[in-house]
């Protein structure tokens, strides 16, 4: 840039130096006097604008010169911090890696000890099985003496002893088979009850006949009661239900097979039990009232559930027993939810073939609608559930669907048959019904069958839900260096013959009692 500065000064003296040419030419001797002088004014002026411009330019080049260093060493620092950092870090990294080495060479150390001590341990067992080996010679050698008869003789004895516990030991498993095979006839018979009287009540009668309410003391089971018994009569009359009052401390029964009565019964009697107030005028006040908010519930859970299949324009009949459903249980699986899995499991169906999936859902829906009522009326769930859609409008689709998913007449449309497939499908999936719960009893069953089949054993439990063997063994013939054998073989047995989730434990006890008496 001075260089620039000092070229434009040269060519504006280069001009002034003409001008002043020019001008002697032009005028007289006077004139170029003053054009001398004025031209060596210009000069000096020209001299002094160009030393400005240079000491501008210098001062510019020092301040640019400044800025481009005073960045340089910006950058300096910058770097030297983040290499701080990363020396940091990598120093951090280092001391962590020498603790874990360390850690390491700790735990090597102690592995080899452990492996010495095994080694040792391996010597002294080696060692006390020869003694034994020794030891069972000796004994047999003393026991020919002793007994003064041979080996063939001894071994002809052993074997006719080992014929008679077989045969005392096939005589007991042939009294186990037949016990078992009484049982499972005894439980098929109940299955064949169970199935009967399914229709107003599931298969396990306990949990589906049966609410329990607690109670805040004993003293109030007195005033359930009442004088002469007439609180527990108005009670039981007015809602149909058995009130069964026990030696259960702070609790009551309620028994009866309409389910949806005895939710009224219970909240009937809790809402008692909460004001205080029980006579016989009291207690028909509060089961009314009891009955008219169940029904307004059963409205709101079938509206509830129709809004979550995505189904519309169901009569309002329909609706209520949809929402009974939700206190019916068949084969331990909720029917209310059954419906709604089997809804939406037939609509995927249908989707997939193309099909109306609403009029697909709706059959699946409605399909055990009859179970509402089959407690009330004569004939199936299928026939008294189709009756019940044909009576409120539902097409005839619906209604055959109803009437066919178990087969009782024939499919007139596609949809029965997804009807009946989706019906399959909701029931049989794990953990739906109580099929389940018999499969893993004959799994626990199963493990200590295993266990009584070893030699020795005298009681097994199966506990902590499958995941523990519990073994018993007698501690006359069984001494504490088989047990181990006994774990490992049964453990095996188990690996073997079964399939289970998980792991299983299988723990042996062996426990000698000594007693004796004074006299």
């Amino acid at each position: 840039m001075t260089y620039i500065y000092i070229t434009v000064a040269f060519v504006l003296g280069m001009i002034f130096i003409l001008i002043i040419n020019y001008v002697k030419k032009s005028a007289g001797d006077k004139s170029i006097l003053k054009s001398n002088e004025l031209a060596k004014k210009i000069l000096t002026d020209s001299e002094l604008v160009a030393e400005n411009l240079k000491k501008t330019a210098v001062l510019e080049a020092k301040e640019e010169w400044y800025k481009t260093q005073k960045t340089y060493e910006d950058e300096i620092n910058n770097r030297k911090k983040e290499i701080y950092v990363l020396e940091k870090e990598y120093n951090e990294r280092v001391s962590s890696l020498e603790k874990r080495l360390e850690n390491l060479d700790r735990k090597e150390n102690s592995l080899q000890e452990y492996e010495k001590k095994n080694k040792v341990k391996e010597a002294e067992l080696k060692e006390k099985k020869i003694e034994l080996d020794k030891l069972i010679e000796q004994q047999n050698s003393k026991l020919s003496e002793i007994a003064r008869l041979s080996r063939d003789e001894a071994i002809q004895i052993l074997k006719n002893n080992l014929k008679n516990k077989a045969r005392n030991e096939a005589a007991k498993e042939i009294r186990k088979i037949a016990d078992q095979t009484k049982n499972e006839a005894n439980r098929i018979v109940a299955g064949i009850l169970s199935t009967a009287i399914q229709r107003v009540a599931v298969d396990y009668v306990s949990e589906s006949t049966v609410s329990v309410v607690s109670l805040p003391d004993d003293e109030m089971k007195g005033r359930i009661i009442g004088r002469e018994g007439r609180n527990i009569r108005a009670f039981e009359k007015a809602s149909g239900i058995d009130l069964i009052i026990d030696d259960t401390p702070e609790a009551v029964v309620l028994s009866g097979f309409d389910p949806v009565r005895r939710e009224i019964a219970r909240l009937a009697l809790e809402k008692l039990i909460s004001d205080g107030r029980i006579h016989p005028g009291r207690i028909e006040q509060v089961i009314e009232k009891t009955t008219k908010e169940m029904e307004q519930q059963l409205i709101q859970v079938g509206e509830k559930a129709c809004m979550e299949t995505n189904i519309h324009n169901i009569s309002p009949n329909i609706v209520k027993l949809i929402g009974r459903l939700k206190y019916r249980t068949s084969y331990g699986q909720n029917v209310l939810q059954h419906s709604i899995e089997a809804a939406w499991v037939c609509g995927i169906l249908a989707s997939e073939l193309g099909l109306d999936q609403e009029l697909a859902r709706r059959t699946g829906f409605l399909h055990d609608i009859g179970k509402a009522i089959d407690h009330e009326y004569d004939g199936s769930h299928a026939k008294l559930g189709a009756n019940v859609a044909r009576k409120n409008g539902e097409s005839k689709i619906v209604v055959n669907a109803i009437e066919a998913h178990h087969e009782e007449v024939e499919y007139q449309s596609i949809y029965a048959i997804l009807t009946q497939v989706s019906d399959a499908v909701s029931g049989a999936r794990p953990g739906a019904r109580r099929e389940m719960l018999e499969t893993y009893m004959k799994r626990l069953e199963k493990m200590e069958e295993i266990a009584n089949s070893i030699e020795g054993v005298n009681k097994s439990f199966a506990i902590q839900a499958g995941r523990e063997l519990r073994i018993i063994v007698d501690p006359v013939s069984i001494d504490d260096t088989k047990t181990a054998y006994i774990a490992s073989d049964i453990a095996e047995k188990i690996e073997k013959d079964m399939q289970y989730p998980g792991q299983i434990k299988v723990m042996v006890i062996r426990e000698t009692r000594q007693s004796a008496i004074a006299k």
